[in-house]
């Protein structure tokens, strides 16, 4: 049997599963309601025409999206820029950092709506984020002709046994594409092993991400509000499996007997509130960011419940803690606290970020801790030794800069295969 021909049929299915789900997201995060004849191969009003067209899944793609762009823009200055996503919190990120660009949802893996959405834009080219692959969306793009790239490539172990399950469905897919930029050399080792082919190492366009000004002017705002006290922020917090990381923390923090203020910054909104319960429920004194009120001297927690200024958490806080990471998420982004210049924590699940995980800790940039306690006392070590953490401080940056320049990398990899024709 045809693998892929078996794929295309479960998608005469998927849809109403899709719709159960989403509307089951929707219950605490109602914006998963929203926009869903793009999702679904809606038409879509006034398609932008022949643009730069990159896909990212969500908020951390997005972001690392944002220097590649800044590349590909000094190449097609002219060109205008479509932007896809799959969630709400992704969607609402590319509308805050590309504000001329056209942003919409990606419509599902079914063969009509991947030639609608192409036929409506025909891009020049598109880029797909870190790891996506959809196998009628690669294979329509190389029937349309659309050069079609993966860019800031990445591939845990984990997944690459995944894809091996189904290697006769997603080998055909990759040697469609144009090139495949992968972060490191063990992120090429495995793509290659699930058939894609042209793969170079580029390194890590995260690393080429700088703080705005507006993200600096909102740090100082935070520290306005908190005042003199110490910061600690455990940012991108998740609750998964079961698992609220955000409560681990907390019961952690209990013992601790300094003035800091813990900030907690849950990795989505339908999140802010179970974290703010939790920390209630423990006897904490607690504020939520959204009351626009001053940090009151006796709160201990405040919970950082708004979307898009991590970034200015992170640049407010004395010490980090980067979230995915204490529950088997595989660590959230632990570039962004590292290149904010803080010294940073993060717990034994780490395989999204392995090589950077792995990197940081060598160069004394950031340390491993394996429990919620160690996390705790680590931290207060630090608040207690400025010195120390002055360290980090300056390994941080010679980390970061180190690793800068992979959107260039990547860039001039793309514009010179589309000047042969891929």
């Amino acid at each position: 049997m045809n693998t892929r021909w078996f794929y295309t049929q479960l998608w005469h299915i998927a849809p109403f599963f899709i719709r159960r789900y989403l509307r089951k997201r929707g219950e605490k995060a109602p914006a998963y309601l929203e926009h869903w004849p793009e999702r679904f191969g809606g038409v879509f009003p006034n398609p932008v025409q022949q643009p730069i067209w990159v896909h990212a899944v969500s908020v951390g793609e997005t972001r690392a999206a944002q220097p590649l762009i800044r590349e590909l823009r000094y190449h097609f200055p002219d060109a205008p820029l479509l932007m896809t996503q799959m969630t709400p919190t992704g969607r609402a990120t590319a509308e805050m950092l590309y504000p001329d660009a056209q942003c919409r949802y990606l419509p599902y893996d079914k063969p009509e709506w991947i030639r609608q959405f192409l036929n409506e834009h025909r891009p020049r080219f598109g880029v797909l984020m870190e790891t996506e692959i959809w196998p009628n969306l690669m294979h329509g793009c190389a029937e349309a002709g659309v050069p079609l790239f993966l860019a800031n490539a990445r591939l845990s172990e984990k997944s690459q046994n995944g894809y091996l399950k189904v290697r006769k469905l997603v080998e055909p897919a990759m040697q469609t594409l144009c090139g495949c930029y992968a972060q490191t050399a063990a992120d090429a080792e495995r793509l290659h092993l699930i058939g894609a082919s042209n793969v170079h190492v580029c390194g890590n366009s995260k690393y080429d991400i700088t703080p705005t000004e507006t993200m600096h002017e909102r740090a100082a705002q935070f520290k306005e509000r908190i005042g003199s006290r110490p910061v600690v922020v455990c940012g991108s917090t998740r609750d998964y499996k079961g698992v609220n990381e955000a409560q681990l923390l907390l019961k952690a923090w209990q013992t601790y007997q300094g003035d800091a203020l813990l900030v907690i910054v849950p990795r989505h909104p339908e999140s802010f509130q179970t974290a703010y319960d939790a920390a209630a429920a423990l006897g904490f004194k607690v504020q939520k960011r959204s009351d626009d009120a001053p940090v009151a001297a006796e709160t201990q927690v405040w919970i950082g419940d708004s979307m898009g200024e991590l970034t200015a958490y992170y640049l407010a806080a004395d010490v980090a803690f980067v979230g995915g990471s204490l529950v088997d998420a595989g660590c959230q982004n632990v570039i962004e606290p590292v290149a904010c210049g803080v010294p940073t924590l993060f717990g034994p699940s780490t395989y999204n970020f392995a090589d950077a995980c792995k990197g940081a800790v060598e160069a004394g940039a950031a340390k491993q801790i394996f429990s919620a306690q160690e996390w705790q006392h680590m931290t207060a070590h630090w608040l207690a030794n400025p010195q120390n953490r002055g360290q980090y401080v300056e390994h941080a940056a010679q980390f970061v800069e180190k690793h800068r320049g992979a959107s260039k990398r990547m860039t001039d990899r793309m514009v010179e295969n589309l000047s042969v024709g891929c």
